[in-house]
């Protein structure tokens, strides 16, 4: 886990979504070690000991809304949402099934939405937030391999955060995503050679992208939002 120390997260309720593991795992961690009270949510409630664990299903609206309350009972409002929760799904185009294409679309971007939008009216009232929103080069590009459903899906919430940056600005929030690619995960597990496309010469780590989403949420990127930042060791240099 980063030792670095950043200012703005002491006493900050933290709500990450996808955060039984991986990326999401490592990002409630470090927002607990920087003093923020934090909400790990998952489908199922995997015990977190940085705060508190809560089941929530990000695409059906009344998990979301049950979730939130648990958390906002527990914890009380929240100031820093961090849409994390994805599926991750190689297809061909033709081989894709409607309730294939669908499912993608409600966890990774529809469960986006339905998070942020119970979310931000508190920050408004408030006068404070912070959204960070986890897309993927494969949102810029495409994607390397067949994944035009995750693809679609994550440039879709890439230009949410835009949107929900331009339109909540006026009301001291921030809303900003980040473009991961090739982080070691198994979401990554069953593509080979992976290493050798990074210029860097390694994959991402979970703490990279941590990292990166502790600095957004503090008060040192007050000045910064509706940006999408590349963490991906040169893999897209655009």
């Amino acid at each position: 886990m980063s030792t670095i120390r950043v200012s703005g997260l002491e006493g900050r309720v933290a709500l990450v979504t996808g955060a039984g593991r991986g990326i999401g795992r490592a990002i409630a961690e470090t927002l607990a070690a920087q003093g923020a009270r934090v909400a790990a949510c998952d489908l199922e409630a995997v015990p977190f000991d940085g705060g508190v664990a809560v089941a929530m299903d990000v695409s059906d609206e009344a998990a979301v809304d049950r979730g939130f309350s648990e958390v906002e009972g527990a914890l009380g409002p929240v100031d820093v949402l961090v849409l994390n929760a994805g599926i991750f799904v190689v297809e061909e185009l033709e081989a894709t099934s409607l309730a294939s294409w669908q499912k993608t679309i409600d966890v990774n971007l529809t469960g986006a939405f339905l998070c942020a939008r119970r979310a931000l009216p508190g920050m408004r009232e408030r006068g404070y937030g912070r959204v960070v929103a986890l897309g993927s080069s494969a949102g810029k590009t495409g994607g390397s391999k067949a994944m035009a459903a995750y693809a679609a899906s994550k440039a879709g919430i890439m230009a949410l955060a835009k949107s929900i940056a331009s339109e909540y600005a006026p009301y001291g929030i921030t809303a900003n995503a980040l473009a991961p690619s090739l982080i070691d995960t198994p979401m990554v597990a069953n593509i080979s050679d992976l290493a050798s496309r990074i210029p860097v010469g390694r994959l991402g780590r979970p703490q990279d992208v941590a990292d990166v989403v502790t600095f957004l949420a503090s008060e040192h990127a007050g000045y910064i939002t509706g940006e999408v930042v590349d963490v991906n060791g040169g893999f897209l240099i655009d």
